[in-house]
C-alpha cells in the first residue's frame, strides 16, 4: 500500500462537504503512482470512481497531462514545424451513429495539414467500434509500428495514428479499471484533450456536456494551448452533428477572448438530416468505400459537412462555404481514395519490410 497515494486519496474521497480538490503537482503525482501502478488496486480503482463523484478541477486535469508528458510517447516535430491538428476522440469508440473522423482526417491530410489520431482497442463503457479497427477495416494496420514509423508516416503522408498500447503501455493498466467500475473516470477526459506532439499544434477535440467542455477550456489555458476547436460532438467525438445545431468553442493564437463560441446549423447550408446510424463494422466499412468512390450518400452528406468545416477552421479556405465547396470537390475527383492508397504504400513497405 503506498501511504502518499492514500493520502491523496483522501483529499479527493472525503465526501461533498469536506473533500480538498488536488494541487496541479498532487494530481500528477497521482497519476503518476497510477499509471507505474505503484498504488495498490483497491487505492486505484477508489480514486478513480472518488474523482469522478467529486469532479475534476481544470488544475487537476492539467497535472494529470503533466504527468502524461513525463512518462507518455511525443511525436518529433515535422521538418518545417506546418501546424499539426491532433484529433481527441473518446477512446471506447462510437456504438450509435457512423464515425466520420477518419475521412475527415483524410481530407485534411489531402489538403496538406498533418492530422494525428490516437487511440487502443475496444474499452469501456461504450465497448464502440474504435478508430484502429476502422483503418484495419481499410487495409492499414496501425497496431504493428512504432513510433519512428508513426513520424515518418507523418511527415511523408500528412496522417499518424498513436496505436496506446504500444506507444503509451502505461495506460493500458487503466482498461480493466474502467470495465470494472462501468464509468469513465477523468483519464476519459485526458485521452480527449492529449497532445503527444512536439510542435506547433492544433487540438481538435469533442465533448458532451457544458462542464466538460469548461474543464477543457481551464485546462488548456493552464498548459499554454492557444489552438483549439472543441465540438459538442456525435457521441462525444468531434464529428458535427446533422439534427441539431453544431455548438463549438475555438481559440487561436491572438484571440483577445478566452474562446469564440460557434453556432452552426446544418439546415442554412443545406445539410440538415437524420445521423447515419452505425450498424455494424462491416456496414460503416462499406459506407467508407462507397463514399471514397463518389457515391452520393446521406453519409457522403456527414462527410462534406464535417470536413467542409475543418478545412475552413484549419486554414485551407477562407469560409465555411468554400470549405464545403471545396470537401464535394476531393471527393468527387478521388482526392481521398488516392491520399489513402499513399498511406496504404507507405505502411505496407514497412510490413515487407519486416
Amino acid at each position: 500500500m503506498s501511504i502518499i497515494f492514500r493520502e491523496l486519496l483522501k483529499k479527493v474521497g472525503s465526501g461533498s462537504h469536506t473533500h480538498k480538490d488536488l494541487t496541479r503537482e498532487e494530481a500528477a503525482i497521482a497519476t503518476e503512482m497510477i499509471l507505474n501502478e505503484e498504488a495498490t488496486p483497491a487505492q486505484i480503482g477508489a480514486f478513480l470512481i472518488a474523482h469522478r463523484i467529486k469532479r475534476p478541477t481544470s488544475e487537476e486535469l492539467a497535472g494529470m497531462l503533466d504527468a502524461y508528458d513525463q512518462l507518455g510517447c511525443t511525436v518529433p516535430r515535422l521538418s518545417g514545424d506546418p501546424m499539426v491538428t491532433v484529433m481527441g476522440t473518446p477512446y471506447d469508440g462510437r456504438s450509435r451513429t457512423a464515425p466520420v473522423t477518419l475521412l475527415t482526417a483524410l481530407m485534411l491530410a489531402a489538403s496538406g495539414v498533418p492530422v494525428i489520431q490516437h487511440g487502443g482497442d475496444c474499452m469501456a463503457t461504450k465497448y464502440g467500434i474504435p478508430l484502429v479497427e476502422i483503418w484495419q477495416g481499410l487495409g492499414i494496420d496501425f497496431t504493428r509500428f512504432n513510433l519512428a514509423q508513426v513520424h515518418q508516416a507523418l511527415e511523408t503522408t500528412r496522417f499518424g495514428f498513436i496505436y496506446t498500447p504500444n506507444h503509451f503501455p502505461a495506460t493500458q493498466s487503466l482498461v480493466n479499471y474502467r470495465d470494472q467500475i462501468g464509468k469513465r473516470p477523468p483519464f476519459a477526459t485526458i485521452e480527449l484533450i492529449w497532445l503527444p506532439y512536439a510542435g506547433n499544434v492544433h487540438l481538435v477535440a469533442g465533448f458532451v456536456h457544458p462542464p466538460t467542455e469548461e474543464f477543457m477550456q481551464g485546462t488548456l489555458g493552464l498548459r499554454g494551448v492557444n489552438n483549439y476547436t472543441l465540438v459538442k460532438g456525435l457521441e462525444g467525438s468531434c464529428d458535427l452533428p446533422r439534427e441539431r445545431t453544431a455548438i463549438i468553442s475555438t481559440h487561436k493564437p491572438g484571440d483577445s477572448e478566452p474562446y469564440q463560441r460557434l453556432k452552426l446549423h446544418p439546415r442554412d447550408y443545406g445539410f440538415e438530416g437524420k445521423e447515419v446510424p452505425l450498424e455494424s463494422k462491416e456496414q460503416l466499412w462499406a459506407e467508407i468505400k462507397d463514399v471514397l468512390a463518389g457515391k452520393a450518400s446521406e453519409f457522403q452528406k456527414s462527410v462534406i459537412w464535417n470536413g467542409g468545416f475543418y478545412l475552413w477552421r484549419c486554414g485551407v479556405c477562407p469560409t465555411l462555404e468554400d470549405g464545403l465547396s471545396k470537401a464535394e470537390s476531393l471527393l468527387i475527383t478521388g482526392a481521398l481514395q488516392r491520399q489513402l492508397a499513399e498511406i496504404e504504400s507507405t505502411v505496407s513497405r514497412w510490413t515487407q519490410l519486416k
